[in-house]
């Protein structure tokens, strides 16, 4: 990795182009060569595998994946930088041009990627959409098996959080439904430019299969969002405008095995999964 950008570089290139990194966009780019190999070589990617790249920027991971993977479909929201990504990779490694696709394209509105099918997600993540994006893809593309994405540091806290924490919520499980994550490491502030206001960590995920269960994605989502909603009250207060009343709450949260007094932050997927399953649905009322 001799060709990847450097500080001096990515500062040119964004002047030249007349870009200056918008909050609103989350741009924070990364003009540190050493992090960028960091991040490659705990993404622990095969030869073989096609990865999903979201907000490339000016092309620093970009490059240091091109020589990883026979393939990275760059995803950028930002129309001058997918313009110019093409070019800046055949400047610097021109013999592997051919492995790159630029999709220009907001990661949260995509519904459909060109050519093979990704297999794992490497990302330095805009801070404000990274939640969202990650589940997202994993719904989008039961193809991704694997993935290593930076988020801002309390974001990987929050993905990686077991039941118990403070910090465990809905991004928590909603990622546990699809992968086991971990925090992968921390990234300090001076690598990027602008540096942000907040440290960075990286979070490791892989896909496992979701939890036996007869209710659907949405349905448990719908559940986990409701126990969330309230996280002070006992889920029998949380649960019951999802179950129609307080007392309906309490027979599906008997019926799943789980204590009506019990709090959100203590269940782990299966058991809101066991929830969703016993809701009643009201039936139409008859006529007198």
């Amino acid at each position: 990795m001799e060709n990847l950008l450097g500080a001096a570089e990515i500062r040119e290139l964004a002047a030249r182009l007349g870009i200056k990194p918008t909050k609103a966009l989350g741009q924070n780019f990364v003009i540190d060569g050493n992090t960028v190999r960091r991040i490659v070589k705990a993404a622990a990617l095969d030869p073989e595998d096609v990865v999903i790249e979201v907000g490339p920027g000016l092309g620093s991971l970009t490059l240091g994946l091109l020589t990883q993977v026979r393939r990275v479909v760059a995803v950028e929201i930002d129309p001058p930088l997918a313009r110019e990504l093409p070019t800046t990779v055949a400047a610097h490694v021109p013999g592997l041009a051919d492995r790159l696709e630029v999709v220009q394209a907001d990661a949260l509105r995509v519904d459909a990627l060109p050519g093979p099918a990704p297999t794992a997600l490497v990302a330095n993540l805009p801070y404000n959409v990274a939640v969202p994006v990650v589940l997202h893809l994993l719904a989008l593309l039961p193809s991704l098996r694997t993935g290593l994405v930076m988020v801002q540091a309390e974001v990987a806290d929050r993905l990686t959080a077991g039941p118990g924490g403070k910090v465990y919520g809905v991004p928590s499980v909603k990622l546990a439904w699809y992968a086991s994550a971990r925090r992968a490491g921390s990234i300090g502030r001076a690598v990027f430019w602008p540096p942000p206001n907040v440290d960075s960590g990286l979070v490791a995920f892989t896909r496992r299969q979701p939890p036996v269960t007869t209710a659907s994605r949405q349905e448990v989502f719908a559940v986990i969002d409701a126990a969330f909603a309230q996280r002070r009250k006992t889920l029998r207060a949380a649960l019951a405008g999802w179950a129609g009343s307080a007392a309906a709450a309490e027979t599906a949260l008997r019926a799943a095995g789980v204590d009506p007094s019990a709090r959100g932050e203590a269940l782990d997927v299966t058991a809101f999964t066991r929830i969703a399953e016993h809701r009643v649905v009201p039936g139409p009322r008859g006529l007198d």
